[in-house]
């Protein structure tokens, strides 16, 4: 069964799965997909090109899925999609994408809290919590499992490892590496996210070992091409000394350190 209020209004040709709740005063847009057991709080709007998955809760006044904040944007046909569990507080906002990516995307059992915002083709992974009034511009890349704190702003096409931990009202305009915590005015490198690393089943010796990575690149006084060198040649290649490393060479915008 679907559970619509007489007060929302939804459009006939939006696809509502099984068990859908419709709360007072919602709006549902045409071309728009929410999976089974999705519930849309009162007040939330969601817009054409909304693909939501099974389970998800919108909160009241939350927005999903209008126009990106574009000045390129030429209305194209471009879309927002939303894994499965996530959950988005109240008058939080997601834009649709550009061309550039056609999508913005949110993964599963991601936590977006109030206020935040999510700016066209950003791109964020699954397992992640966005707390209170963060602002992310366009294109920015979130991997799995990573926190960010509240009133903290996220320049564009900016990148941010997996496991990744920042801390609340910063400024984040280079990218934040893998497993790290960063903090500080100006943000920088202030360790390993160990807690959250252990909580989530890292050994001893893997987290031994992403120290020693970063050792390299935050300590030992090297060009940061002349760090990834090193790492390559004196530790144990495992998963994630490897996803460090890729991290660190394919970054465009660079690593939150000083230049050398």
């Amino acid at each position: 069964m679907v559970e619509i209020h007489p007060t929302a209004i939804v459009d006939p040709r939006a696809q509502l799965g099984v068990d859908v709740k419709i709360a007072p005063y919602a709006v549902v847009e045409k071309d728009v997909v929410i999976g089974d057991g999705t519930q849309i709080g009162p007040h939330a709007v969601i817009a054409n090109g909304a693909r939501m998955g099974k389970n998800c809760r919108v909160f009241t006044g939350a927005v999903i899925s209008t126009e990106p904040q574009d000045l390129k944007f030429a209305d194209e046909k471009t879309f927002v999609e939303i894994g499965d569990n996530t959950t988005i507080r109240e008058f939080a906002t997601v834009n649709r994408a550009t061309s550039h990516s056609y999508y913005t995307r949110v993964g599963s059992n991601c936590l977006l809290m109030a206020y935040s915002h999510i700016a066209h083709d950003c791109q964020i992974g699954n397992f992640c919590t966005i707390a209170n009034s963060v602002n992310m511009a366009g294109h920015v890349i979130i991997g799995d499992y990573v926190g960010i704190g509240g009133l903290t702003a996220i320049h564009q096409f900016v990148h941010i490892g997996d496991h990744a931990f920042i801390g609340g009202g910063l400024r984040v305009s280079q990218d934040i590496p893998p497993f790290i915590l960063a903090a500080g005015e100006p943000i920088r490198f202030a360790g390993l996210n160990a807690v959250g690393l252990r909580r989530r089943g890292f050994s001893r010796e893997q987290l031994d070992l992403m120290k020693k990575a970063y050792h390299i690149v935050y300590r030992e006084n090297l060009r940061l091409k002349d760090a990834i060198e090193r790492i390559e040649q004196s530790l144990e290649l495992t998963a994630e000394v490897k996803k460090i490393v890729e991290f660190l060479k394919n970054s465009e915008r660079g690593i939150i350190r000083p230049e050398r």
